[in-house]
């Protein structure tokens, strides 16, 4: 099921970052008392109850105004609005109803979507009577916070979470879901289009022509895969463009939905920061994946050209290095099935359990011989390993202190696993636990 989206919309300076702020329990978003100062729309993920979901926080929204600025915050509000699951309305209890709020208000109601009406710095029960007023505003009861303090956060976000556990759960999909992802521009959706045959998706050469993700069918030797191709991804600091801003978000909610994701290199351009940091997101967010380096038709070839490539590409991805690649080209077709073909075998290789007794007589020997070092006078002694999860692999190393291990221990084992089990594409976990 898709995380839900919360977007909290209202006037300028009645609270809404320090919201945003109070339910990530962090100072993320810039928070003064000038109106204006959330210019663009943020987002975090947040959870309360067991209950994971996005909270969007946006700028003060302006419907009338025409000033350039304001009318830029009311196009990235509306766009929060209309991509949300719920919308959080946050009202200021000192100022009272002001005719924007009314606006506000008439707007929301148009929706029809689930709106939460927020009476904000009612920071005392003293002060609970300025909340009748605001009923006023024909969205049910208001719930008074106040975001500065905390006062009753935890009661308003049981309510809103109590509106996603009545959303219906989705039957189980058997279909592997494979997300194209990639910068701008470098041929997601032309890969798309050559897996299946006809131009499913608008193809341009002007970047950021897939402004949402599009789900398609492939039917491969009988079997059906579910293709996406979703808009590219930008750094958060590059993402100005008001529809850019959701087309990341999108394009996360994908990659969360997918079994594995296919992350697009262009072999023209070469490989930077931004590819890099896509691999990250990808692999930040548990999915496995694997790397198919696009428009290798345009690449002079000598010998061993993809050898040399793929060698600069392991030494930039450091630590990800794990990551199967393939040379293709979405024009030509050339090596495209080879797409789907890795994917089938690394979402088999996701679900794929090691028996306990065959990973503790391959790892044990190794441990005995590589032992952890302690930062301290007390020894690490490693005992028992099992694989507790599968979908992504965790495996659990049992220890007399588990506290110690130091993270390059970590990921000693980790290439080690991979070494001996495999596990091409698909991001480890390994906790130590006291035995």
């Amino acid at each position: 099921m898709s995380t839900p989206i919360v977007a909290i919309v209202g006037r300028p300076n009645v609270g809404k970052s320090t919201l945003f702020n109070r339910i990530l329990g962090i100072r993320e978003a810039i928070v003064h008392n000038l109106p204006g100062v959330t210019r663009d729309r943020k987002y975090a993920e947040a959870e309360w109850s067991g209950r994971k979901f996005t909270v969007v926080d946006t700028g003060g929204f302006v419907p009338d105004s025409e000033d350039i600025f304001e009318k830029a915050i009311r196009e990235q509000a509306e766009i929060a609005i209309e991509e949300a699951d719920v919308i959080v309305f946050v009202v200021d209890a000192t100022d009272g109803i002001v005719p924007l709020d009314r606006q506000i208000a008439e707007a929301l109601r148009r929706t029809n979507k689930p709106v939460h009406l927020v009476v904000n710095k009612i920071d005392s029960a003293r002060r609970e009577l300025l909340v009748h007023e605001f009923h006023e505003l024909g969205l049910g009861d208001p719930h008074s916070i106040a975001a500065l303090g905390g006062r009753q956060i935890g009661d308003f976000l049981d309510v809103i979470c109590n509106s996603f556990e009545a959303v219906p759960a989705e039957e189980e999909e058997t279909r592997i879901r494979l997300a194209v992802i990639g910068k701008p521009n470098v041929g997601k959706s032309s890969l798309v289009n050559a897996l299946l045959g006809v131009n499913r998706s608008v193809v341009s050469e002007v970047p950021g022509t897939t402004r949402d993700s599009i789900d398609s069918i492939l039917k491969y030797y009988g079997e059906e895969v579910i293709l996406v191709d979703t808009a590219g991804l930008r750094k958060k600091s590059r993402v100005k463009e008001s529809l850019e801003f959701f087309s990341a978000l999108r394009t996360l909610r994908s990659i969360d939905q997918s079994d594995v994701a296919v992350i697009l290199f262009d072999a023209e351009r070469g490989i930077d920061k931004q590819d890099l940091h896509i691999v990250e997101t990808a692999l930040e967010h548990r999915r496995p994946s694997l790397i198919a380096v696009n428009k290798w038709d345009l690449v002079e070839k000598e010998t061993n050209t993809a050898r040399n490539y793929e060698t600069v590409i392991r030494q930039k991805l450091g630590m990800y290095d794990y990551l199967p690649i393939v040379f293709i080209s979405a024009l030509t077709k050339q090596r495209v099935s080879k797409v789907i073909d890795l994917a089938k075998e690394i979402h088999a290789e996701n679900h794929r359990r090691i028996e306990t007794s065959r990973l503790n007589d391959i790892m044990l020997p190794i441990i005995e011989h590589y032992p952890p070092v302690s930062s301290s006078p007390k020894e690490i002694k490693i005992k028992y390993i099992t694989q507790t999860k599968s979908a992504p692999p965790v495996f659990s190393f049992f220890c007399n202190e588990p506290k110690l291990v130091q993270e390059s221990y970590r990921r000693f084992l980790m290439n080690k696993i991979r070494e001996h089990f495999g596990f091409q594409g698909i991001p480890l976990t390994i906790s130590f636990r006291p035995k």
